[in-house]
Parts: C-alpha cells; structure tokens; sequence
C-alpha cells in the first residue's frame, strides 16, 4: 500500500519517486487519490496553521498558496490553462482540442489562472487558526476525490494519457472506496459544512462533465486537472462562506 500511495503521490505532486511506476500502474490505484489529498492538506494545512499566528490574514494566504503551488508543480494549474483555451476557441470539437494540446498558453488561459490565483488567495485570507487548516485539508481532499469521480462518469475523448484513468475508474468498487476514504475525513472535520462542500464537488463535478462533452466530446488529461483545481477553489470559497 505505501508503494501504491508513494507512486501516485509522485505523480500528483513534484516530489520524486523510488518506484519505476508506469503510466498504467498509477492509474491502477486512482481510487487512492484522497489518500495523497489527505497528506498534502495536512502539510499545506499545518503550515497555515502555523503561519497564521505570526502573520497578517492576507500574506499568509499568498504564502499557502505558493506553498500549494511549490509541492503540486502548477501540474494542474497548467491542465486549467489548456482547458480554458479550449472553451474559448470557436469550430469544431477537433479545433478545441488541437488548442488544448497546444504547448503556447493562450490569453483564455492565463486570465484563468490569474483569476483562479487570486480567488485562491481571496478565500483562503478570510479564515485563521484551526479553521484555516480544515479548510486546506477538506478542499484539497474534494479536489482529489473530483478526478476520481469524473474519471468514472465520463469517457475519454481521444485516446491519451487520461484512458488507462478512466478505464480503470469505471469500477463501482473503486469508486466507492474513494468516497469512503474521502468521506470520514470530510464529515468528521467538516461536520454540516463539509457536506455543502462535498455537495458543491459534485455539482462543479458534473457541470465539468457536461461542459466538456459538449465541447470536446469527452473528458482529457487537462479536463481531470482541471476539475482538480476548480473544486478547491469552489469548496474555499463555500468554507468561508458557509
């Protein structure tokens, strides 16, 4: 198990591996993804924590946020660029995603980015102390869960590095150990706000699902990615506003 967890850690983060772990391998364990939420939540969470008590609101936020940025290595960040760009070009569903897979970040996607960034600092400012540390773990455990969750409502739409994850996720099994794995930490910590939370993961979940259908006939890499990152920021912001 801790080599499974190690492996799919890696992958989701920019710390390295000691296992050769292929592509297919990673994919395999995908329902353990709230597991590495869980971890990388505690090490932003505490370092929040810590911070929030020596620090203004505002410059703890920027440094939470960097520190999110740091360890996930803008692995996701960069998929909600590709996707915003997508979204944005007009044509067929090919053209959106040739301008997907370009490697040039269009104007769509860094006001994204930008957009997301802010929003991610705006949130996060708004609560201190222990609260500030469920806040980072419980959206970071959703955002994980998310790519779970669309791996197994949607179909990939070409062949890529998303099909060994959706092929995989499309057992009932694994989809439900996930959401347990997800779900005890959520409602334990989270209590009634984070069910709303969850229930916003679903709801950003699905309009992702819908969207990119309609768009590129199916879900891709930087569709995961982006469902990743549009769930933490939408669960931040239900927290503080909740």
């Amino acid at each position: 198990m801790f080599k499974e967890v190690g492996s799919i850690f890696s992958f989701l983060t920019i710390l390295p591996s000691s296992s050769n772990s292929t592509l297919d391998d990673i994919a395999k364990y995908m329902y353990l993804f709230p597991i590495v939420g869980i971890i990388i939540g505690i090490l932003v969470g505490s370092f929040g924590f810590g911070l929030s008590f020596l620090l203004d609101p505002i410059i703890v936020s920027f440094l939470v946020v960097t520190s999110i940025v740091i360890i996930t290595g803008i692995h996701h960040a960069d998929g909600l660029a590709d996707f915003a760009d997508g979204l944005m070009v007009k044509g067929s569903k090919e053209k959106k995603l040739n301008a997907m897979k370009d490697l040039s970040t269009g104007s769509a996607g860094v006001v994204a980015i930008v957009l997301y960034l802010i929003g991610l600092v705006a949130a996060i400012s708004l609560t201190t102390g222990f609260d500030l540390f469920k806040a980072i773990l419980i959206s970071e455990i959703l955002a994980k869960f998310s790519m779970v969750l669309l791996a197994n409502l949607g179909n990939s739409a070409a062949i890529g590095s998303n099909s060994p994850f959706m092929k995989i996720m499309k057992d009932k099994k694994k989809l439900m150990v996930a959401f347990v794995i997800m779900i005890i930490p959520v409602a334990l910590l989270g209590e009634t706000t984070g069910i709303i939370m969850l229930s916003v993961t679903f709801i950003v979940t699905l309009l992702v699902l819908v969207i990119s259908n309609r768009s590129f006939g199916g879900i891709t890499g930087d569709v995961l990615g982006s469902t990743n990152e549009l769930t933490r920021l939408a669960s931040l912001m239900v927290f503080v506003s909740v």
